[in-house]
């Protein structure tokens, strides 16, 4: 009966929220719909869901203020966003049916009951029920972007997620974005966030896949060819094109999944008539309705556009440490192997089925598999477990010497005690990321497709599956992966939606919504000096705080495990005055974690410049207060080293090398400004409430109001 009456109260404050949701929440009127700019997919969808839009349209750069459909985390992510949740006290969230929350990352049958599993669990389930979520899945019943993405995401919608990878929904048709913690709670609660509107790179597939590749080895070739951090960097990928067709839904999947490997910051495809019909079939009706399929209008314009003949896509790897040295498997085979692993997100049914398949065609063909080294596959759902023990393909794994798992991360993020590869291994793995440290402290993982993992666990050597591969029934694999959808000869058709946004000032809407004895946020110091730090290109959160110390009881706390595998003397020089880092292009690439700006916020690092910034730490340095510079003048770069003392002088946005004359400009836009100034966007939720992103996107009028001490003072600068 407790339950009943628990499961009724969920539903009643779904129904609730939905109609809250429903009221209308910006007045006024605009230019007519169709006097708009041609516009692509993601930018359709942006504008869509704009509020207060002054134009029927949205421009790359330009700052709006968007309604999210959906915010989705996990257990470990969840811990992080409770802290700026308390901060907020609390308070009521926006849909509670639009709150997804999987418990995977840290969690395994075998340690769940450990005190760090039992804590991040138990924090997970209190706010399950506080909340009320409607979409709450237990440990180890998926990781968090599968079924999410099979079962919930729709064509057209605005998914955002504390998890990098978040970008997978993107495979639906979604405009799906990772966030930081804090960046992921303020929708959660407010249905709102604020974006730059990114450059779109278009990728348009051509041709059709041979047959055995699928969609790691497409976008392994992307990386490939494009290498990270380059054409898609802080920009939003758009994939569509005439061989769209010939990619399935999985196969899209592990593309967006790996699309913030590639260096994007959110991911879309072209929804078809291929998502529509996965959609059509999903087991719950109303999660079949409230798709929006637009199309890039004929002549819109893209920051860059490429083109990808999937006909000459092949079986590649990607070898360690870096997901864009790429090289066709035949090259590296032969290498030997401490262990293979099948698994994490980007590896999704179909590769599963493949895998055991291959491993089968090994079996009778007579291989067996050697007695050393380690070997796990690791299914990302319980609907998949189910889908595969139906067919005993699972059997097959375990006959082939596979241990087999329940569904999580697993050695994809190596947190647990269990699932982490030892100092030393050499892993193939078929995850999305080879990062240093990544499997475990001092492993050596290189990424691949789950039928060459399967073909080299036979020998525990990298091996060309091609020829197992070419021992398959196409037709019984072609009827295994579609054996789960019901039957259904009709295809479906979607209808062509245009974008229907709230135009007009919502001055008003902000101005109802804030509350007037709300004090405004403080500014800091404005001259920063100190010693410098100096990185390369391309630092990721894992080599700022290894996923082992994460979540961390505060901030001084993470602070005191900063770098510590990839430049263990960081801390000291930083409690000794060096306070500025000074990278080079990509800095903070990697997982969504703002673990990774507590752990420098707790170390006390006052500034950090850099060529450019991953889009996701970027967002979490502005949300958490850390001053942060983009600059690419190389002349910079080539005069500041290591112990260089560095001046930045916040009002005339100049940077001053000790000893050199020159003077370096930088510049930040007015969101950036407030957020720095303020400490964050917590001060300023405080300040605004609900409309704080209503707030700082509103169109300016006049002067930007300051606060220095209490007092109110004049800048330069329009609010």
């Amino acid at each position: 009966m407790a339950k009943l009456l628990s499961n009724l109260e969920m539903y009643l404050e779904a129904a609730n929220s939905a109609d809250l949701a429903a009221q209308p929440t910006s007045p006024g009127s605009g230019p007519s719909l169709t006097d708009r700019r041609l516009m692509g997919i993601i930018e359709k969808i942006m504008t869509h869901a704009g509020v207060g839009l002054s134009r029927p349209d949205v421009h790359p750069g330009e700052m709006i203020c968007v309604k999210v459909d959906w915010t989705i985390t996990s257990e470990l992510l969840w811990a992080g966003m409770e802290k700026t949740y308390d901060q907020m006290g609390r308070p009521r969230r926006y849909r509670n049916d639009r709150l997804w929350l999987a418990v995977d990352h840290t969690v395994d049958p075998r340690t769940n009951h450990q005190p760090r599993q039992q804590a991040l669990i138990s924090k997970a389930e209190r706010f399950r029920h506080e909340a009320k979520i409607v979409d709450f899945l237990p440990a180890n019943t998926s990781i968090m972007h599968t079924d999410f993405t099979r079962d919930r995401a729709q064509p057209g919608r605005i998914v955002v997620g504390s998890d990098s990878h978040t970008c997978s929904a993107g495979s639906m048709g979604s405009f799906a974005v990772g966030f930081g913690a804090a960046d992921v709670v303020m929708p959660m609660v407010t249905g709102e966030t604020w974006f730059r509107v990114p450059e779109v790179c278009r990728i348009n597939f051509v041709g059709s896949l041979p047959f055995g590749v699928g969609g790691k080895d497409v976008i392994l070739h992307i990386l490939g060819l494009f290498k990270r951090n380059t054409i898609a960097f802080q920009r939003a990928v758009e994939y569509g094109g005439p061989g769209l067709k010939e990619l399935s839904m999985d196969a899209r999947f592990a593309i967006a999944n790996m699309n913030t490997e590639f260096g994007g910051m959110g991911a879309c495809f072209e929804a078809d008539e291929v998502t529509a019909d996965w959609i059509t079939r999903r087991p719950h009706p109303q999660h079949r309705e409230g798709g929006l399929y637009f199309r890039a209008d004929p002549g819109a314009r893209y920051a860059e556009e490429r083109t990808i003949d999937l006909s000459q896509v092949g079986l590649t790897m990607a070898l360690y440490p870096n997901p864009d040295h790429v090289v066709p498997v035949v090259e590296r085979a032969g290498m030997k192997l401490d262990g293979c692993f099948i698994g994490a997100c980007t590896t999704t049914e179909e590769d599963l089925i493949v895998g055991a398949l291959v491993l089968e065609a090994g079996l009778r063909s007579g291989l067996i598999p050697v007695s050393h080294g380690k070997r796990r596959v690791t299914p990302g759902s319980l609907t998949i477990i189910k889908n595969l023990e139906r067919h005993g393909l699972l059997d097959i794994y375990r006959q082939a010497g596979f241990e087999v798992g329940a569904p999580g991360c697993s050695y994809c993020v190596g947190i647990n005690d269990v699932d982490v590869a030892g100092e030393g291994e050499v892993w193939l793995s078929s995850q999305n990321r080879n990062f240093r440290n990544r499997m475990g402290k001092g492993s050596f993982g290189n990424i691949t497709c789950a039928a060459a993992v399967a073909a080299s666990s036979f020998t525990m050597e990298v091996a060309d599956p091609k020829s197992l591969l070419d021992r398959l029934d196409k037709k019984r694999l072609a009827k295994m992966i579609s054996s789960w959808k019901a039957s259904s000869s009709v295809r479906i058709t979607p209808e062509i939606h245009e974008p229907e946004p709230e135009i007009g000032d919502c001055s008003e809407a902000v101005s109802s919504m804030l509350d007037g004895t709300r004090e405004r946020p403080m500014q800091k110091s404005r001259i920063v000096r100190s010693k410098v730090q100096r990185f390369a290109e391309n630092v990721d959160t894992d080599a700022i705080i290894p996923a082992e110390f994460m979540p961390g009881v505060d901030n001084a706390d993470l602070g005191s495990h900063c770098f510590q595998y990839f430049r263990p003397e960081f801390r000291d020089k930083a409690a000794n005055g060096s306070q500025i880092i000074v990278a080079e292009h990509g800095f903070g690439s990697g997982l969504s974690r703002e673990d990774a700006v507590r752990a420098l916020l707790g170390v006390n690092i006052q500034a950090v410049i850099a060529k450019g910034f991953a889009f996701i730490y970027e967002r979490n340095q502005l949300n958490m207060g850390l001053f942060s510079v983009k600059l690419q003048d190389d002349e910079f770069y080539s005069q500041v080293h290591e112990d260089s003392i560095v001046t930045i002088d916040k009002d005339s946005k100049t940077i001053q090398i000790e000893g050199l004359d020159k003077v370096f400009y930088y510049e930040q836009s007015e969101i950036e400004e407030a957020l720095l100034d303020a400490g964050g966007v917590m001060p300023l939720y405080t300040a605004f409430g609900n409309a704080v992103f209503r707030q700082l996107t509103k169109p300016k009028r006049g002067k930007k109001e300051t606060y220095t001490n209490g007092a109110k003072k004049e800048s330069s600068i329009s609010w």
